[in-house]
C-alpha cells in the first residue's frame, strides 16, 4: 500500500491512518468469536471506567439536595430563592465553557482532557466545604460547572468509537446511570452517623470526601483510559484492528484533530440537530428540579433529615434498572424496526403520569406522593437513550462535536430552569413546580415524534435516490473507504438514520 501523502496525513481520520501502515498478518479476517472476546474485554474495562466518571460528576450536582438538609443553607446564610440559584448557575458555568470545551476535545486528547476535568472538579469539591456565604458557595457552584463541561460530551465521543451503532444504546444505559443518587444517599448517611462537629455541620465532611475520592479517580482515568482504539495500551495491534474493523459500519469515522468550519456550519443547519436540542431543553428542566430539590422535597413530607438520604437511594436504582431495560429493548428489536424515537416517546408517558399525581394528590397521602415521586424519576431513561441519537446520525468530527455541543447546551438551558421552576414560596408542595413538569415532558414527546418522523422521511428519500441512480446503471459516488473518511452525514449518500 502507498504511503499517504502529508495533505492527505492532515485530513485523514487517525482510524485509516493506522490502518494503512498495519502489515497483511494483521489483517486477517476476523472471527465471531475473536470478535466477540474483544467486546467482553471492551465492555469490562472501558465501561466501569465511563460509569465512575458520570457517577462522580453526577454527584457534584445531586449532593447539595443533601448537603442543604445538613445544614448548608444555614451555615452560608442563604435567603429567599438563592439556594434555587446555587443550583441554576452551575449550568451557567456549564453553558460557558460548553464552546471551549468542544474546541479542546477537537484539539486535546480527549481521555485525558476528562482526567484533567475531574481533578479540576475535585479541586472545587475540596473548596466548597470551605465556603461561608452565597457568593463563595456561588462562586465555586460557577466554577465547578465550567470544569464539568467536557465530562459527558467525552464520554459520548468515547462510546462512539468504541461500540457500533447497535451496541450504544445499551452501553449509554450502563454509564449514563443515576447511581449518583445511591452513592451520595450511602455517603450521606454514613456521615450523617458520625456526629462529627470538628468542621462544623456535616455537610462540609461530605464535600471534603467526595473531593478525595475524586482526586483519586483522577489518577485512575489518566492511567487506564485511552484516548481512542489506537491508543489503547492494553490493546494488541491485533486487537486494535478488530476493534477498528467493528465500528467501521458506523459510517460516523473516528477522530481527526483538524476543524471543518463547514461541517460546523452544517450542523448549525441541519433540522435534526434543534429537534434534538429542543427535547434537551425540555427533558433536562425537570432533571434540574429534582437535583436541586430532591432531598427538600422528601424532607417537607415529614421524614427526618437522615432518613430522607436514604430514601434518596431508590431513586436511583429505579431510574437506571428502567434505563437498562429500555435498552435492552431497542437493542434486540430487529434493526428495521427503527422504534427508538417511538420508545422514548412512549417511556415519556409515565413521569408525565407521575407529575399529574404529584400535582394533584393530597399533601396528606405522605406514601402516594413518596411512590409518584420514585416512579417520576424513569424520566432519565428518555433523556439518555435520546444522547444515542447525535451519536448515530452524525458523521464528520467537526459536525459531531458542533452536534454534541449543541445537545449539551440544551441539557444545561434545562438545567438551569429547572431549579427557578421551585420557588420558596410554594413550599412545600410546588403545585407550580409540578405543572411546569407536565408540560415540559409534552414538549419532549412532541420533539422526539417529530425528530423520528425527520428521520424516517430522509431515509425514504436517500433510498429512492440510490433506486433511481441504481436504475440508470449508475454506481454513484465512490464508496470505498467511506466509512473512516471525515465526510459529515449530509456527504456519504449510503448514510441510513436511526429513529
Amino acid at each position: 500500500m502507498a504511503p499517504a501523502s502529508n495533505t492527505d496525513k492532515k485530513t485523514q481520520d487517525v482510524a485509516a491512518a493506522f490502518l494503512s501502515t498495519l502489515p497483511p498478518s494483521i489483517t486477517t479476517s476476523i472471527s465471531q468469536q475473536e470478535s466477540r472476546r474483544l467486546l467482553w474485554k471492551i465492555d469490562l474495562i472501558l465501561i466501569p471506567l465511563i460509569s465512575l466518571t458520570v457517577i462522580l460528576a453526577a454527584v457534584d450536582k445531586v449532593i447539595i439536595s443533601n448537603a442543604s438538609i445538613y445544614g448548608m443553607s444555614t451555615d452560608t446564610h442563604l435567603t429567599g430563592n438563592q439556594y434555587s440559584w446555587v443550583g441554576s448557575i452551575f449550568y451557567f458555568g456549564y453553558l460557558l465553557f460548553e464552546y471551549p470545551a468542544a474546541l479542546l476535545m477537537q484539539r486535546l486528547p480527549v481521555a485525558k482532557l476528562l482526567a484533567g476535568t475531574v481533578f479540576a472538579w475535585a479541586v472545587l469539591m475540596l473548596c466548597t466545604a470551605a465556603t461561608q456565604n452565597f457568593a463563595g458557595l456561588a462562586t465555586v457552584r460557577f466554577l465547578m460547572g465550567m470544569a464539568e463541561a467536557p465530562a459527558f460530551p467525552i464520554a459520548s465521543i468515547l462510546t462512539v468509537m468504541w461500540w457500533k451503532t447497535s451496541e450504544q444504546p445499551l452501553r449509554l444505559a450502563f454509564w449514563f446511570n443515576q447511581l449518583s443518587s445511591v452513592f451520595a444517599g450511602i455517603i450521606s448517611y454514613g456521615i450523617g452517623q458520625t456526629g462529627t462537629t470538628t468542621i462544623g455541620n456535616p455537610w462540609r465532611l461530605l464535600f471534603l470526601v467526595l473531593g478525595a475520592v475524586s482526586v483519586i479517580w483522577a489518577v485512575i482515568v489518566y492511567i487506564f483510559l485511552p484516548d481512542s482504539p489506537i491508543s489503547a495500551w492494553w490493546l494488541s495491534d491485533r486487537e486494535k484492528f478488530v476493534a477498528l474493523q467493528r465500528v467501521k459500519d458506523n459510517n460516523t469515522g473516528m477522530e481527526d484533530k483538524t476543524i471543518k468550519w463547514h461541517q460546523v456550519r452544517e450542523a448549525l443547519v441541519d433540522p435534526k440537530t434543534w429537534l434534538l436540542a429542543l427535547f434537551a431543553v425540555a427533558q433536562n428542566i425537570p432533571n434540574g428540579g429534582l437535583v436541586t430539590f430532591s432531598a427538600i422535597i422528601v424532607n417537607g413530607l415529614g421524614y427526618s433529615s437522615l432518613i430522607t438520604t436514604i430514601l434518596g437511594i431508590p431513586t436511583g436504582v429505579l431510574a437506571t434498572v428502567w434505563q437498562i431495560l429500555l435498552g435492552l429493548l431497542i437493542s434486540y428489536l430487529p434493526k428495521k424496526w427503527n422504534a427508538r424515537c417511538a420508545i422514548i416517546a412512549l417511556a415519556d408517558l409515565i413521569p408525565l403520569v407521575c407529575a399529574i399525581l404529584m400535582w394533584k394528590l393530597p399533601r396528606d397521602n405522605k406514601n402516594g406522593l413518596l411512590a409518584a415521586y420514585y416512579v417520576f424519576y424513569t424520566y432519565w431513561a428518555p433523556y439518555v437513550l435520546c444522547t444515542s441519537l447525535p451519536m448515530a446520525n452524525t458523521s464528520g468530527h467537526s459536525k459531531k462535536l458542533a452536534t454534541n455541543a449543541i445537545f449539551f447546551l440544551a441539557y444545561c438551558v434545562g438545567n438551569i430552569i429547572g431549579p427557578q421552576a421551585f420557588r420558596d414560596s410554594d413550599a412545600p408542595g410546588y403545585g407550580r413546580g409540578y405543572t411546569g413538569l407536565l408540560a415540559c415532558l409534552v414538549v419532549s414527546i412532541c420533539a422526539i415524534g417529530a425528530y423520528g418522523g425527520y428521520c424516517w422521511w430522509e431515509n425514504k428519500r436517500r433510498d429512492e435516490v440510490e433506486a433511481e441512480a441504481g436504475m440508470r446503471g449508475q454506481s454513484g459516488e465512490d464508496e470505498g473507504g467511506e466509512e473512516f473518511s471525515d465526510l459529515t452525514d449530509w456527504e456519504k449518500g449510503k448514510f441510513r438514520y436511526t429513529y
